[in-house]
């Protein structure tokens, strides 16, 4: 297999969840580019379809945006579906949406047994329940790729000084808890899935920035970390979604491919 044959995907179909955005929409270009039709989410319809828009001009790639809201469990039966029909077939599922702390108070002394069951629900038990919606369509043609976005945030504890002192709400307690399972979560299904042919890796990113954050937090992450920098939108996290989406990984399951700049070592 040469270079070109082992990051080819050419004829395949992609699905992320929460690619409007972000590394969401960073991982959904870098797929499109490399030849997969997509299928991307976002709570609100309309800005999936403009995400979309811009992708296909982008990439020249169909692109079919759809909404969803992981908390609401019947959406995600329904989506799965749609995204299935729109081409016949999901060779890449990309397990994105989540989110952190939002706009709520984040320290767990103060947090609301509500906020803290949603972070749950979107970060961990979405990601789960789709996983058990696509897995089954995946095993019936005996191959897939399932890539679930975990973080660093499970694997290491922070520093919430880091936080405090640059005026942040912070990282809640249960968002580490989710995404430490959305690591776990990657390892058993690998175990169950593989032998059916589908290949389960997550990908846990570190600080993205500088986005909206502010220059106190950027600077005191970075110093945090051996690279001296966070990870850079539109660069950093496409090449490993491509990895794991590609031929170029099909003797990889059951791995979480950590891109962080080495800041989990210092931590």
């Amino acid at each position: 297999m040469n270079l070109n044959d082992m990051f080819c995907l050419e004829g395949r179909v992609a699905v992320i969840t929460g690619g409007s955005r972000h590394l969401g929409f960073d991982m959904a270009e870098i797929l499109a580019e490399a030849g997969c039709d997509l299928v991307i989410t976002s709570r609100v319809l309309d800005s999936a379809k403009s995400a979309a828009e811009e992708l296909g001009k982008r990439t020249g790639r169909k692109v079919h945006p759809l909404a969803l809201d992981l908390t609401e469990v019947s959406q995600i039966e329904s989506f799965a579906a749609e995204a299935w029909g729109w081409q016949g077939k999901v060779d890449i599922l990309v397990n994105n949406a989540g989110g952190g702390s939002g706009k709520s108070v984040a320290h767990l002394f103060e947090r609301s047994v509500e906020d803290i069951q949603e972070l749950i629900a979107v970060n961990l038990t979405g990601t789960l329940l789709t996983c058990k919606v696509f897995a089954p369509r995946m095993a019936d043609r005996g191959c897939g790729k399932i890539i679930n976005i975990a973080s660093i945030a499970g694997m290491v504890g922070r520093d919430r000084r880091m936080y405090e002192r640059n005026g942040m709400l912070g990282q809640p307690i249960e968002y580490a808890a989710a995404k430490a399972g959305v690591i776990g979560m990657t390892l058993d299904l690998a175990g169950l899935l593989t032998p059916m042919g589908i290949c389960v890796n997550a990908i846990s990113p570190g600080g993205f920035g500088p986005r909206e954050l502010p220059e106190g937090f950027v600077r005191d992450f970075s110093a945090g970390t051996p690279m001296g920098r966070m990870g850079r939108d539109g660069i950093d996290l496409k090449g490993a979604a491509l990895y794991l989406a590609s031929p170029a990984s099909d003797y990889v399951t059951g791995h979480n491919l950590v891109v962080d700049g080495g800041f989990n070592l210092w931590h």
